[in-house]
């Protein structure tokens, strides 16, 4: 883990092939990227490089409101390269069958500007599990 110790992280539930729960979080969110598995996988591992298949679960640090899942529907798969920093920075050295919480600072995430529903400046809290790893 990187980070402030003095932040308690939310707590992501471990039950692999179920929906992540994600307690609400409490006090300042850290000014660093902040990861750590919660699952450790035993598959192929995630690079830069790699184009992953994922689900994963978005709650926002300022009022711990669950923003998005990929649970609901398909999986999604993309480029690593291709998304916010904090996954790019975040998601190398996860294995498949995995699954890490990722807390993203704004300034590795949607910064000032937010994105749909994510305000300006927020912190994201994303549970991933990774499926497969290309």
């Amino acid at each position: 883990m990187t980070g402030s110790e003095s932040t308690k992280l939310p707590a992501v539930s471990a039950v692999a092939g179920q929906t992540p729960t994600i307690s609400k979080p409490d006090g300042t969110p850290p000014a660093k990227l902040v990861f750590e598995d919660v699952i450790v996988g035993t598959g192929a591992e995630v690079l830069p490089t790699s184009t992953l298949t994922v689900h994963y679960v978005l709650m926002t640090w300022s009022d711990g409101k669950l923003i998005e899942s990929s649970w609901s529907g398909e999986p999604a798969t993309f480029p690593l390269a291709q998304v916010v920093q904090g996954w790019q920075q975040g998601l190398p050295g996860a294995k498949e069958g995995g699954r890490r919480l990722l807390v993203i600072p704004p300034d590795m995430g949607y910064g000032a500007s937010g994105a749909g529903p994510i305000k300006p400046n927020e912190t994201l809290i994303f549970a991933v599990d990774i499926i497969k790893v290309a």
